[in-house]
Parts: C-alpha cells; sequence; structure tokens
C-alpha cells in the first residue's frame, strides 16, 4: 500500500483528520526547506505539499508566486530537489507529494520524470494544470510506479467531470474551497460543505480541501466536512516575513504556525 493510502487508512481508523502544509522548494534555500520538513511532522503534518518553483503558476496568488520567484532566482533545479529529498526520505515518516505542474515533467521526459521521483521518495504527484483529457499517460506512469496522483475539482466543475476526476485520481481528491487563485481569506466558503457530501456520493477517496484556509478555525471548519486540509500561503507568507532573519528563525516560525493549524484537528490537545 502507499503511504498516502496507508496515512489515510490509519487517521479513518481513529476518527483522525490530515494536516497538509504546502512549502516551496528552495524557499529561502534548500537546505531551509530540509530543516523545515521533520519539524512540520513534529509540529502536526501527516502529509507535505512540496511545491516545485514554476516560473509561471497558473493558480498561485501572490505569496506562493513571490515564493517561488525567489527559489528560482537563486538558480535551484528540480534534480537539486530530487536529491534533497532523497537525503531527507529516512527522516520522516509522513507523506511528500510534489506539487509540480505538468509542464516540468513534461519537459523532463514523463516516464524519467516519474522514475526519478519515486526513487527520491516522493509518495505522489498533484498535476494543478494537467487537463483531464490529457492525463491518460502520466497516470498509467504513475501508476506503474506505486504512487499517487491528484487533479483538482474547482467550484465550477460539473458533479459528472467531478466524477471523472475522481475516478482518475489516486491517494485523495483535492477540492478547491473557491475559484480563482490561492491566498489567505477571512472566511471559507458557504457551500464548501454541500459541494464535499456531493463528491462523497460518487467517489470513496479521501477528501482533501485547499485555497483559502488559513486560520486553526478554518481547518476546524474544513476537516467538520473533509479528510484533510491543505495551508500554503499563510505558511509561505510566514517564510518571506522572517527569511532575512535566519534559517533557525524560519524553521521555528513555520513550525510554531503549523503546530497552531494543527490545534484545528479532532484530538489535538488543545482543540476546542
Amino acid at each position: 500500500m502507499n503511504r498516502i493510502e496507508r496515512i489515510f487508512r490509519d487517521l479513518k481508523s481513529r476518527g483522525g483528520r490530515a494536516l497538509m502544509p504546502f512549502i516551496t522548494a528552495g524557499d529561502p534555500d534548500l537546505d531551509t526547506t530540509a530543516a523545515m520538513l521533520p519539524r512540520v511532522e513534529e509540529a502536526g503534518a501527516s502529509i507535505c505539499e512540496l511545491g516545485i518553483p514554476f516560473s509561471d503558476p497558473i493558480a498561485d496568488g501572490p505569496v506562493i508566486q513571490a515564493s517561488m520567484a525567489y527559489a528560482l532566482s537563486k538558480h535551484l533545479r528540480t534534480a537539486d530537489i530530487l536529491a534533497m529529498t532523497r537525503r531527507l526520505r529516512p527522516r520522516l515518516n509522513m507523506g511528500v507529494v510534489a506539487m509540480v505542474s505538468y509542464s516540468i515533467v513534461h519537459r523532463a521526459g514523463p516516464r524519467r520524470f516519474v522514475a526519478d521521483a519515486a526513487a527520491a521518495g516522493f509518495d505522489g504527484f498533484i498535476f494543478p494544470d494537467l487537463p483531464l483529457e490529457e492525463s491518460d499517460a502520466i497516470l498509467g506512469s504513475v501508476r506503474d510506479a506505486g504512487l499517487t496522483c491528484t487533479l483538482l475539482i474547482a467550484p465550477t466543475t460539473p458533479i459528472e467531470r467531478a466524477e471523472k476526476i475522481a475516478r482518475a485520481s489516486s491517494g485523495f481528491v483535492y477540492v478547491l474551497s473557491r475559484s480563482g487563485i490561492t491566498g489567505e481569506r477571512a472566511s471559507l466558503p458557504a457551500d464548501l460543505a454541500q459541494r464535499v457530501q456531493r463528491l462523497r456520493g460518487v467517489t470513496d477517496l479521501p477528501i482533501t480541501v485547499g485555497f483559502g484556509v488559513s486560520t486553526p478555525d478554518q481547518v476546524r471548519c474544513v476537516v467538520e466536512v473533509a479528510d484533510a486540509v491543505i495551508v500554503g500561503s499563510a505558511i509561505m507568507r510566514r517564510v518571506a516575513d522572517v527569511r532575512e532573519q535566519g534559517r533557525e528563525r524560519v524553521v521555528d516560525e513555520v513550525s510554531r504556525f503549523v503546530s497552531e493549524l494543527a490545534a484545528g484537528l479532532p484530538g489535538s490537545a488543545v482543540a476546542r
């Protein structure tokens, strides 16, 4: 069983939910990313969504766009991220999935990219810009490698198409809480619970919600209806706020915030 599938199975058996922080690989540098990952696991993360920097992201808001631009300004290469993950994997129990533009995968060659990522210790992929109609080849490669593959379901996606996307996905389904781009929001959409419930009628995969979640209270609200919650912009904003203060400060700030977010999960010692 794939690590992602095992994590969700174990959480379900005890009524738990998953916190999935998004971290841009290489912001402010790869050594800091490597120091962050074990700390966010200790703070309560079950799975980490590791963003592979890309110059033209299609759904990321200004915070993550700026984070990726900062990482790329250091001449970061995808091979460097894979090497870092390979070194770190023996120290991690949490799942690690790559949020990666399909343009990067296509340029490297899908079979080669998937094989290299699997060898590095990645457990799966999220392809934010891969159309369902063009996904068969890469989905086959990912499946053959024993990894998971997740496509995005937007609020505007008709339920018939959402079912097809869920059927093509593995590991979990990624539901966007709102249309538009990533970024912190003051509240969650009123129809989120209804949309998640409709999706449960067409898939047995765990349902993960991202886009706009940024506080422990919002985490608490999301996991009342979903199996996992992704937080990205709120984390990377904190990285940007303290990146000039050194690695230890960045890692401490991210770890502290992830611990606060984890307080919104059921069974947390500090959850209300």
